[in-house]
């Protein structure tokens, strides 16, 4: 895995030294170097980019300038030659704040919680658990925290998500084997809820984002232990 990294300097030796560093390194790839903030935003809506190495003291408009014109900034390391902006960096919501001359060890250091922040996010999307289902002759991906509650319909069953209602032909019995036993509880012979989404519950019914939803007396033990333990 490499970010996809740009350089933003006014010093040609400075970009040339950051440049260096950015090719030596496993985990980066350098997109492009740019000698000031008008050119670096241009080409930032360009280009699909990860990580900016950015100057703070640069002419005209400096690195700060250019961090509050982006609407979807991408991480920033920022470079500077004055410890006394590091506080100010921070405002700015930055990965990280390098102090020129700077190290093969303080750069690797700035580039690993670059990498660790990208891979908690993109982790968060693709470990979000998800089934696919047979819907209208198609598959559908369903995001299992999207699911409200599960309906019986005759010989078929009704999905309610967050987005839509997603009717597949399946049995209760079957698609209940499909799910988490700690996120999901058939509370009735014709309903499964996501534990998530309760509300409130009595002795009858349960209520799922504000729908009322029938409960099996022999449940109620059940859906309060489980509940417990959400």
């Amino acid at each position: 895995m490499k970010l996809r990294s740009i350089i933003v300097d006014d010093s040609s030796m400075q970009r040339m030294a950051v440049a260096k560093l950015v090719n030596n390194h496993p985990n980066l790839t350098m997109v492009a170097e740019y000698s000031n903030a008008i050119e670096a935003k241009n080409g930032i809506k360009n280009h699909e980019i990860d990580l900016i190495f950015l100057d703070v003291e640069m002419p005209i408009i400096t690195g700060f300038d250019l961090l509050e014109s982006l609407e979807n900034s991408p991480q920033v390391i920022l470079i500077t030659g004055k410890p006394d902006y590091a506080l100010k960096a921070f405002d700015y919501d930055v990965t990280d704040y390098l102090h020129k001359p700077i190290t093969m060890a303080r750069f690797d250091a700035s580039v690993k919680r670059a990498v660790a922040n990208y891979e908690q996010l993109h982790r968060v999307n693709e470990d979000e658990e998800h089934i696919f289902v047979k819907s209208n002759l198609k598959k559908r991906k369903v995001i299992l925290n999207d699911i409200k509650w599960i309906e019986a319909l005759g010989d078929y069953i009704k999905l309610v998500t967050d987005e839509a209602n997603i009717v597949i032909l399946s049995t209760m019995k079957s698609f209940e084997k499909q799910l988490p036993e700690d996120k999901f509880l058939r509370i009735h012979k014709s309903y499964i809820i996501n534990l998530e989404k309760v509300e409130k519950f009595n002795s009858k019914n349960v209520e799922v984002s504000g729908r009322s939803i029938p409960l099996s007396r022999n449940k109620k033990t059940e859906l309060a232990e489980a509940l417990s333990n959400v």
